[in-house]
């Protein structure tokens, strides 16, 4: 293993929390470091000021990482996520995805 293994932002939309939840355990089992959406469950209620404070910590996450993986089956990419990819991408982020956009 590396001195510092790669670290891997996961971002996409929170009706994926499962198949987020299994991309960080394979990601990890991979020996990667992954840092991941605090766990909102789709249709979880969350004030406003909640997610302005969950999207800005994102954004910070991204920051840590040396790539982004988003979590996408059927290629459904939401509002918060497209902002998010143009976040990592204006900030030379690789950007990977797990189905074809």
């Amino acid at each position: 293993m590396p001195d510092r293994p790669e670290i891997v932002c996961i971002c996409g939309s929170a009706r994926f929390a499962g198949e987020m939840r299994a991309a960080n355990r394979e990601l990890t089992f991979a020996g990667l470091i992954v840092v991941a959406p605090g766990e909102v469950e789709a249709g979880g209620s969350v004030t406003d000021e909640q997610k302005t404070v969950l999207d800005a910590l994102h954004l910070r996450k991204i920051d840590l990482a040396d790539r982004v993986l988003v979590v996408n089956p059927g290629g459904y990419v939401g509002e918060s996520t497209t902002r998010e990819i143009a976040y990592a991408r204006a900030n030379g982020k690789p950007v990977s995805f797990t189905d074809p956009v």
